[in-house]
């Protein structure tokens, strides 16, 4: 059974690019306008199935983080309707599932936060015994709540390539290599933004955690990206703490030593794992029952985080 796939066809706006899941159209010089697909990526790869209300989902969610943790960073928002910037009969396309964002300069990395060993931290630790060269202590097992939270930065990769993880001093020089001209003259460095962006990424899983603690929710870890705008001031930017960018767990079914079931996309990645495939694109079509699944994971994260009823 095929299922239509949302993709923004916005007349109104310049388009600039099609990411994994988001479309990213100008609206000025100092804003633009993201509107956040059904397409769901795994493995960097985008998938031909998309999971019905998906970008409605991640936008709500995202919303309320933003609002949640701005104490703590700037964000991208700027409060401004996105049906306003768009032509009347395009309003339906941005309808739950577009922002209308500063326009920033994004740090060319991704910055990951760990607070449990799972996924390829655990495959890395059974290795090394560190995670993306972070040494821990000996003989964690599988899951286990790390002593504190751990920052582990990657590359952002292009469509259909992956993410590398690299050292935190690899990315204070990634940094200062692309940030150099936007830096110049606010007497900052790319070493000095990534090393607030360090902090700032732990300070926000630490927060977004303890509050997902009193609705039931683990995060066991989560990526956020970041940007400058002209002044040299970071912004939390793309999303915050979604399905897509995180890995849930359900309280009550998280066991030290085993991987609990979650209520991200690690359901499709770990369907995908039994299938025959390189992990390059194209992607393989989803079943049904894999593809409602996983919208009902997604809007149960959701609707547990926000305490609101998701209303497609």
């Amino acid at each position: 059974m095929s299922h239509a796939l949302f993709e923004s066809s916005i007349k109104s706006l310049p388009l600039l690019g099609r990411g994994k899941v988001r479309d990213i159209y100008a609206v000025d010089a100092d804003k633009l306008l993201i509107v956040t697909s059904d397409r769901l990526s795994a493995f960097d790869v985008i998938l031909p199935d998309p999971i019905p209300g998906k970008g409605k989902v991640l936008t709500q969610l995202a919303g309320f983080w933003f609002d949640k943790l701005a104490h703590i960073l700037p964000n991208q928002l700027t409060g401004i309707d996105p049906e306003s910037v768009v032509a009347a009969d395009e309003r339906d396309q941005v309808r739950g599932r577009a922002l209308v964002v500063k326009r920033l300069k994004p740090l060319p990395i991704e910055a990951v936060v760990r607070g449990y060993l799972i996924g390829s931290g655990w495959k890395d630790y059974q290795d090394t015994g560190a995670v993306c060269g972070i040494p821990l202590p000996a003989g964690l097992p599988m899951a286990a709540k790390l002593p504190q939270p751990i920052f582990t930065p990657a590359t952002k990769a292009e469509i259909g390539d992956h993410d590398e993880n690299i050292s935190f001093e690899q990315a204070q020089i990634n940094c200062g290599a692309v940030l150099s001209d936007v830096l110049a003259g606010t007497g900052k460095n790319g070493a000095e933004i990534a090393t607030q962006a360090r902090d700032a990424a732990i300070a926000l899983y630490s927060a977004a955690a303890d509050y997902a603690a009193t609705r039931g929710i683990i995060i066991a870890d989560t990526k956020f990206e970041f940007g400058v705008d002209a002044a040299g001031t970071l912004h939390l930017i793309d999303e915050a703490l979604t399905p897509d960018s995180s890995r849930f767990w359900p309280a009550d079914a998280y066991r030290i030593g085993s991987n609990p079931p979650s209520y991200d996309k690690q359901y499709v990645r770990d369907y995908l794992e039994t299938l025959d495939w390189g992990k390059t694109a194209p992607g393989p079509q989803l079943p049904d029952e894999v593809i409602a699944r996983t919208r009902g994971k997604y809007v149960e994260a959701c609707e547990l985080l926000t305490g609101k009823k998701f209303a497609d």
